[in-house]
């Protein structure tokens, strides 16, 4: 058996698997993930609270969570020949900071370059811990060139979990729409080619939550379910190009006291104001030398993905598939069957 960690900004999922299963045997969340190291302990400013070592908490929660599954499912520590983890326990802000492959990267380079930990050395745990590297754009980075500076820690094993579960036509285009917005280039031979990221998942929940807008899109459940509007959409992306994205993300608190409009209608409009302001990510992605002419894929949550899908074939007329995944178990897999592939290869070379 082994166990596989997917550790992101505000959580961390844990995993126990079979190595001759193809499902998840049990899964355990802890909610902390990198940014624990940022918001516990002092108040003297993020260098601080790193260098004083708060990702003790994050290394004694994943500790612990790899303890609870283990004994939910009467497993002892012997039981598990290696633990393989990937995401922002891999950076700076994680628990060890491990150099980023170049792109083009394939599955088998991933697991060639995963580096190794002994018990104890980086959980508290009788288990081996093997680190998925993360990949950075293939480019020369200058003041005149920044258009091509990208990186993942993650994304790369969900990317794996397309290729594996999905066969996706390609050259292919995954669209990844969490913390932050990210398109994933697989080129024809099945590396990942790059990535072009906004922060837009991370701001949107920054408006929400520390500016007086949260309170003109404030939804009940039912309301955020509703049916979007082709119109609400298209005049989001239209302020934005003609506004910017801080106006128009304005525009939403003036449309409740200017125009007859529902929380669910300016919420729509708030959403798509973000998705107007990412359709510069595919100008970058184009400049990169991504090709669209395969499938492509939006992940994430389902009403973001419908919209993003209008944005894209009415904003930027691209007319290529368009395959969404929204289904949460659907998107832990991905995860899942990228590193699970990852972590047979490296039983092969064990």
């Amino acid at each position: 058996m082994f166990v596989v960690i997917d550790s992101g900004s505000s959580a961390t999922r844990i995993y126990l698997l079979e190595f001759a299963g193809s499902g998840i045997v049990d899964k355990e969340m802890i909610t902390e993930g990198v940014n624990s190291t940022l918001t516990h302990g002092n108040t003297e400013g993020v260098n601080s609270t790193l260098t004083h070592g708060n990702n003790e908490i994050l290394r004694q929660a994943m500790a612990e969570g790899v303890k609870k599954l283990l004994s939910r499912n009467g497993k002892s520590q012997q039981d598990i020949q290696f633990i393989i983890a990937s995401g922002m326990i891999t950076s700076n802000l994680g628990l060890h900071e491990i150099p980023h492959r170049v792109a083009p990267a394939s599955i088998e380079e991933l697991a060639r370059h995963t580096v190794p930990f002994a018990e104890n050395e980086l959980l508290a745990l009788d288990i081996p811990v093997m680190l998925i590297p993360g990949i950075k754009n293939q480019t020369t980075p200058s003041w005149d060139n920044l258009r091509g500076i990208d990186l993942m820690r993650g994304e790369e094993t969900q990317a794996a979990g397309v290729l594996l579960g999905y066969q996706p036509r390609l050259p292919c285009m995954l669209i990844e729409l969490g913390s932050t917005t990210k398109l994933i280039s697989i080129n024809e031979q099945g590396q990942i080619a790059g990535s072009i990221t906004s922060l837009s998942g991370q701001v949107y929940a920054a408006v929400l939550k520390h500016t007086f807008i949260s309170s003109s899109v404030a939804t009940t459940p039912e309301e955020a379910n509703e049916k979007i509007e082709p119109a609400i959409i298209n005049a989001a992306c239209r302020s934005v190009a003609e506004s910017g994205l801080l106006r128009t993300l304005l525009m939403t608190r003036f449309l409740q006291f200017s125009f007859p409009t529902t929380a669910a209608q300016r919420k729509l409009f708030l959403d798509s104001a973000m998705a107007g302001d990412d359709i510069k990510l595919f100008a970058d992605a184009r400049g990169q030398g991504f090709h669209f002419d395969g499938d492509i894929f939006l992940i994430g949550n389902a009403k973001r993905c419908e919209i993003y899908q209008h944005v894209i074939q009415q904003q930027l007329n691209i007319d290529n598939p368009l395959r969404i995944i929204s289904d949460e178990e659907q998107i832990d897999m991905l995860a899942i069957t990228g590193a699970s592939a990852i972590a047979n290869i490296l039983r092969t070379l064990q």
